[in-house]
């Protein structure tokens, strides 16, 4: 079991940047990918950015550039640098972790980006 907390999101302008974070409840050394995820009511959940145990970063196109994601393996949490934000990244964002081939979610934290 994992548990996730998502912190930081909110309202900011078009332009701003805000710092997303998710506490995990085990060590994130022992969890094979975690990732932000971000949903509108009524659309899909997409992903925006991942990270794995060793490292490596995925992003989606629509935020590489502007977006970045990291971890602190000593804090047990992974953070979403969000840049250059556009009303159109206004979402619900959800954080994820992939441990032991099962997929666990946090509540998610709403960012809105005002224009």
């Amino acid at each position: 079991q994992v548990q996730l907390v998502e912190s930081g999101g909110g309202l900011v302008q078009a332009g701003g940047s805000l710092r997303l974070s998710c506490a995990a409840s085990r060590s994130i050394s022992s969890i094979d990918a975690m990732g932000w995820y971000r949903q509108a009511p009524g659309k899909q959940r997409d992903l925006v950015a991942a990270i794995t145990s060793a490292g490596i970063t995925n992003y989606a196109d629509s935020v590489k550039g502007r977006f970045t994601i990291s971890r602190d393996v000593a804090k047990n949490t992974v953070y979403l640098q969000m840049n250059s934000l556009k009303p159109e990244d206004t979402d619900v964002y959800y954080c994820a972790a992939d441990f032991l081939n099962m997929n666990f979610w946090g509540k998610g934290t709403p960012v809105t980006v005002s224009s």
